[in-house]
């Protein structure tokens, strides 16, 4: 069997990271850059933190700012057209995984124009050029969009968020500075961390696991238990800020090459037709899930439990398994995440629609243990 492993070529870490930016520029001979973000980075000042750095390197930059939540095709395509009227030659995209996932849209049909209809880009798309150059710099410890080859748009015509899986898409560089984390809600950082650690557990489990990717995921898991409830309790806690920055960005360099499972099949459908967060749809839907996977994953649950420090020497398989459940899930109700899907607006006619989408979502098929239209319905029943 042939593995494969993709990363992006330079990775920056630690708070202040951002300050090797115009050394970075220079370097790629690149310049100026077409700054994607959202409009609430911009309000609470976040952005200003790197295009101050850009200022003073006098890097000339336009800001694109219309970016949503859960981005759609008409986002990518607004965007599109703005880089193309902007004379820059890269991208310096600022945010969580939607203004990354968006830029990586926009960076991969400026240079396959052939895709610009967006939707042809849903899957494994054969685009035959890299994207514009991305300079990327996560703002939430959640996504890992800055290492990953995936990105997510909702195609809101057909209410479905389209996974694009795409070598050519990966950013040139990640900078991850937690101190552009700092200003980032308790909630937002409640549902952005369990995203990372639904991450790490689906990328642990999945069925394209295997033993590289195992190694970063079990990393991942131990770094979000020690860390999480610190940064969501304790913002401006730089150890626990840089600690979680690190863990998110972990689990997606394993999960991007080996894919995830039906926890994200199923968040999927919820983002995309009732615009719920996609952290908090992952962290509500992953101790259930993880019920319903235990008997094909049970050696693998013992080193989660070791991860988050609830195995204890003796314990069964089975009872390791279910202290890795109740610790994930005592982690989700002590930071503060909706545990029933009535609690976000759901209703129960809802669930059969859902489940329609999420067999057909490209996460699914990657579950350790099969499932089919009337288990998920079953599922999004338990969670309800």
């Amino acid at each position: 069997m042939i593995n494969r492993f993709i990363l992006n070529e330079v990775s920056y870490f630690g708070p202040g990271a951002r300050e090797v930016l115009p050394q970075e520029i220079s370097r790629l001979g690149l310049q100026k850059a077409f700054v994607t973000t959202d409009k609430d980075l911009i309000k609470f000042g976040v952005a200003d933190k790197v295009l101050q750095v850009l200022k003073k390197a006098n890097i000339p930059f336009t800001v694109f700012s219309e970016i949503k939540p859960n981005p759609t095709v008409s986002n990518v395509k607004a965007g599109v057209k703005a880089f193309a009227e902007s004379g820059a030659d890269f991208i310096l995209a600022i945010g969580g995984g939607s203004s990354i996932d968006t830029s990586k849209a926009i960076g991969i049909i400026t240079n396959n124009p052939e895709f610009s209809d967006v939707v042809s880009l849903e899957g494994v798309a054969p685009t035959k050029k890299k994207s514009v150059p991305i300079i990327a710099l996560p703002t939430t410890a959640g996504t890992a969009a800055e290492v990953t080859i995936n990105y997510v748009i909702t195609d809101e015509e057909n209410e479905k968020k389209m996974v694009c899986v795409d070598p050519n898409d990966i950013p040139a560089i990640a900078i991850v500075d937690a101190e552009l984390m700092y200003t980032l809600p308790k909630s937002l950082t409640a549902s952005t961390g369990l995203d990372a650690l639904t991450h790490a557990i689906e990328g642990l489990i999945t069925k394209g696991a295997w033993e590289m990717s195992d190694m970063f995921e079990i990393k991942a898991i131990e770094m979000i238990a020690r860390y999480l409830e610190t940064a969501v309790s304790e913002p401006n806690n730089a150890e626990a800020r840089n600690g979680m920055a690190v863990a998110q960005y972990i689990a997606g360099m394993a999960f991007s090459n080996v894919g995830l499972g039906v926890v994200h099949g199923m968040a999927h459908p919820l983002g995309a037709i009732f615009d719920i967060p996609h952290g908090i749809a992952n962290a509500l839907l992953l101790p259930i899930i993880m019920e319903y996977n235990a008997p094909a994953a049970l050696k693998k649950y013992v080193e989660i439990a070791k991860a988050m420090n609830v195995y204890s020497i003796g314990m069964t398989d089975e009872d390791a398994a279910q202290a890795a459940i109740k610790a994930v899930k005592d982690l989700s109700i002590k930071t503060g995440i909706p545990q029933r899907l009535r609690e976000l607006g759901i209703k129960e006619c809802d669930l059969p629609k859902l489940a329609a989408s999420a067999i057909k979502d490209v996460c699914t098929p990657g579950n350790p243990r099969d499932v089919t239209e009337e288990i998920i319905l079953d599922l999004y029943k338990k969670a309800f």
